[in-house]
């Protein structure tokens, strides 16, 4: 066993039995490579990555590629999860390096000052397709290290320095931050729309990127142009249904694995992260709240559903990922043969199953079915001879038979048990989100636990940490795991984790009406201004007292989960709505001007952006109820504004007056002693009302 057996990372551990002798990364690492005079190699991955997976089962398993690791390197494993600024830091270098073709497992080979001097992704044991082997590029990066190190040393200087400089132009932009720039975005975000299966582009592999659709469903309320407005639905209606049509979703389990590797949605890479699930499922919900579409209330709960079966910890708190592998076989927890189905279900059923999800003897992927819909269920039943009732009471049935065999009889994929503070905060503030529209006390409770947990174990000294792992020996009671620093919280939080818990608060106030979740929120903001911000307004991924790296990270692109600084925008402009302090809003700004031109060009990269930009932009839609909280007044008032689509609204509520936290509720007082709403945008006020129909029409306006 090497020295990740105490890691705090269930995919650092699953390199605990390598014969390369690993470091975290640590000061000791870069020590002992300024001793021994080594270049290090830092291998960054994940524990859903299947080709970390392949990369570690061909190189770092191997013995005799150990060996040559163990000689002429300093080596560092590194979990991207657990170090978001190490991962974007050296990305950025890589794709530098492969002029933009980044991804994991990534290879990146550095000075003993943790300088980049070459990067690559994933290199095979034996040539493939051109590619060079693991053990030539050792060589290579050895030799080159050996006798041409002033020449290394220039190269590492150059990229550093390139990672040091403002990469996307920054500065005060000469166009305004309007609402010409909205329109402007949402048009360049379809233009590459894909007409036959979906999506916003046709190339392939084909990412969910549910910031992009909530964007773009967040602004059909403001679009004036309604042919516009009713091109948007469309694109994001035909997208998501094709999506959840698709082998990406999985049929049976509910949820969505990672991405698909076709045009088609049909075969995805098999992991499912807690990342995509959180947010896919709030987009969903969203999606059924514009449109009224049952089909997408039905997504969303049964990706609820698998969350809470699958992912959620005994402390209530959610996971991270499982992987993609069961058994040493991609997919195999998904996948099932004709005769799988056969065996599995009633004939009847059975029939209805094969022709639904479209199963045929030869299979759609090595030899067995991903099960998806290609055909309106209609048409089905129609080809069957069936009532289409009956063809969903087959479904039905199938899937919870199937999902039984599954559970009950397959070996499940590899879960990485590791909580992450802003993966956590997508969830909750999911689950939050969904309790009120689809009235389920089970969502809330899940999403007060997981925020509980996470303010509770993961909340130290007034800042926030990362990670937590309840790792074997600190389950077990064995001091020397606490020793090693293996189990419990560890790593300073980022600028995101700060981000999405404040989002998951917002949305928990709004469920619970309970100030505690909105004070929390006020107090974890203040510590992000005063920690993390940049010379030039924004922020930095890191805070004033983090390690410090080659370059202090700061990313404003969203990548699977939104920037940091973009979930950072939207909620300073909440709280302002919430507190009235000014200085949340001014941040907010700070935050968005600069980024006009980048929003503009860019609109794909910008999503959850886009969202803060339309908060700014259209105003945030203050709500203030007073009333009993149980009078039927109020809960009508209440259900206007929390089962309808209004994405620039807060709402805040108590049962009286006396209330004096949130300010948005200070001097609200109940007109003719009815429950009351009030609606204020951008310093202007409605009249009181307290029907459900004045509440409904005041909104939409």
């Amino acid at each position: 066993m090497n020295r990740l057996q105490h890691a705090s990372s269930p995919y650092l551990r699953q390199h605990a039995t390598n014969p390369v002798d690993w470091y975290e990364w640590c000061p000791e690492a870069f020590a002992r490579a300024r001793e021994q005079d080594k270049p290090i190699l830092l291998s960054i991955g994940y524990s859903a990555c299947h080709w970390c997976h392949v990369m570690a089962h061909e190189s770092f398993e191997d013995a005799e590629t150990a060996a040559i690791l163990n000689r002429d390197f300093i080596n560092i494993k590194v979990d991207r999860e657990e170090r978001p600024d190490l991962d974007d830091i050296y990305m950025q270098a890589t794709q530098i390096f492969t002029r933009g073709h980044g991804g994991w497992p990534m290879t990146v080979f550095l000075t003993p000052e943790g300088k980049p001097f070459h990067a690559g992704t994933y290199y095979p044991k034996e040539p493939v397709r051109g590619m060079p082997t693991f053990k030539q590029v050792l060589a290579a990066v050895s030799d080159a290290w050996r006798n041409r190190r002033d020449q290394v040393y220039q190269v590492a200087e150059q990229v550093t320095e390139g990672l040091q400089r403002d990469l996307l132009g920054l500065g005060e932009s000469a166009s305004p931050l309007d609402a010409a720039l909205l329109e402007d975005a949402v048009r360049a975000a379809i233009r590459d729309f894909d007409p036959v299966y979906g999506g916003l582009s046709r190339s392939q592999p084909k990412f969910p990127t549910p910031m992009n659709y909530e964007f773009l469903l967040s602004m059909t309320p403001y679009l004036g142009d309604e042919g516009l407005r009713q091109r948007v639905l469309e694109v994001v209606a035909f997208s998501l249904k094709k999506m959840a049509c698709g082998g990406i979703y999985d049929q049976v389990g509910g949820g969505f694995h990672r991405y698909s590797v076709d045009r088609l949605w049909l075969v995805p890479h098999f992991e499912k992260m807690l990342y995509d699930n959180a947010q896919l499922s709030r987009l969903y919900l969203h999606a059924w709240q514009a449109t009224g579409m049952p089909f997408f209330k039905r997504i969303a709960e049964e990706t609820y559903d698998y969350l809470l079966r699958e992912m959620q910890a005994p402390t209530g708190a959610f996971y991270s990922s499982t992987d993609a592998d069961s058994e040493g076989e991609e997919g195999k927890f998904f996948v099932w043969s004709l005769e799988e189905l056969r065996a599995a279900l009633p004939p009847e059923i059975a029939e209805s199953a094969v022709a639904y999800w479209d199963a045929t003897e030869s299979g759609n992927f090595e030899g067995r079915n991903i099960l998806h819909v290609p055909a309106e269920p209609s048409q089905v039943a129609l080809r069957l001879g069936i009532p289409l009732e009956t063809l969903e009471s087959h479904i039905g049935q199938a899937r919870q038979l199937l999902l039984n065999k599954r559970l009950s009889e397959r070996v499940p994929p590899h879960r990485d048990e590791k909580i992450l503070t802003a993966w956590n905060g997508l969830a909750i503030a999911s689950f939050a989100e969904a309790a009120r529209v689809l009235k389920r006390p089970d969502y809330a409770q899940a999403a007060a636990r997981a925020a509980d947990f996470i303010l509770e174990s993961l909340y130290q000294d007034g800042r926030l940490l990362r990670s937590y792992l309840l790792t074997p020996e600190a389950a077990q009671g064995d001091p020397l795991g606490a020793e090693h620093g293996a189990s419990l919280a560890r790593y300073n939080g980022y600028l995101e984790d700060y981000a999405c818990l404040i989002d998951a608060l917002i949305q928990l106030y709004q469920t619970t009406f309970e100030p505690r979740w909105l004070e929390e929120a006020v107090t974890l903001a203040e510590t992000v201004l005063i920690h993390f911000p940049a010379e030039d307004g924004g922020f930095y991924d890191t805070s004033d007292d983090h390690e410090q790296l080659i370059t202090r990270p700061r990313n404003l692109q969203d990548n699977a989960v939104p920037s940091g600084n973009s979930v950072f925008a939207k909620v300073l402009l909440q709280l302002a709505a919430y507190t009235g302090e000014t200085h949340y809003s001014a941040s907010a700004e700070a935050i968005l001007k600069p980024l006009v031109n980048a929003m503009r060009e860019y609109p794909l990269a910008f999503g959850e952006m886009l969202c803060a930009a339309r908060l700014l932009v259209h105003g945030v839609q203050e709500v203030a109820i007073i009333g009993a909280t149980e009078a039927p007044q109020t809960i009508a008032l209440l259900e206007v504004v929390q089962r309808g689509y209004y994405p620039n609204a807060v709402v805040a509520h108590a049962p009286d007056e006396a209330e004096v936290f949130p300010p948005l509720l200070v001097e609200r007082t109940p007109l003719d002693g009815q429950p009351t709403a009030y609606v204020c945008r951008q310093f202007v006020c409605q009249l009181p009302v307290n029907t459900p129909e004045a509440l409904r029409a005041q909104l939409s306006a």
